[in-house]
């Protein structure tokens, strides 16, 4: 009786572990992938995605993003790196989220939506460039990692060039209208 109770507890032991619900399966192998896919993103990623280059001469972010498109990807990852460059300059980012969830007894679920608007008024990202691309698959997807640096000092030569270039037209306007006066 010991031998039979002992194996009827193993065996309800081990139909708990292992479901034979194929829509349970499912979602525990979707959540297996999932959990992969970000296992994966964390190991390919660059060194400088965790640790940024030091520079007296220019300031690095990084940024990564997904997407069905690899433009977009690259795109949605420039944009981001370019934001962390703007914000730790000074400028400012405004974001908006709103966030849905709802628990039951056996699950819960969530919808949630971001919009994130940086504005760099007060900070000229003009010069800076991408040093880096990686690009990798994902699920389906891509996944592309950046790397933003922007020069800063006598290094930016868009911006310097943009300054004299500025500084030379005010130059012009100045002596044009003092010339005015004295005709």
């Amino acid at each position: 009786m010991k031998k039979f109770a002992l194996l009827a507890t193993a065996a309800l032991v081990l139909s708990a572990c292992g479901t034979t619900d194929v829509y349970e399966r499912r979602a525990e192998a979707e959540r297996a992938q999932r959990t992969r896919d970000a296992e994966r993103a964390v190991a390919q990623a660059p060194a400088w995605m965790t640790k940024l280059p030091e520079s007296r001469d220019a300031v690095y972010a990084n940024g990564t993003a997904v997407s069905g498109d690899m433009a977009m990807a690259e795109e949605k990852a420039r944009l981001i790196a370019l934001a962390k460059i703007c914000v730790s300059a000074g400028g400012t980012v405004d974001q908006q989220s709103r966030v849905y969830q709802s628990d039951t007894e056996s699950a819960s679920t969530e919808q949630s939506e971001t919009a994130i608007q940086s504005r760099c008024r007060a900070v000229d990202v003009s010069g800076s460039e991408v040093r880096e691309i990686r690009r990798a698959p994902e699920g389906g997807r891509f996944r592309a990692y950046v790397l933003v640096a922007l020069p800063i000092g006598v290094a930016n030569t868009l911006a310097t060039a943009r300054d004299q270039r500025d500084a030379r037209r005010a130059t012009e306007y100045r002596a044009n209208d003092a010339f005015k006066r004295i005709d």
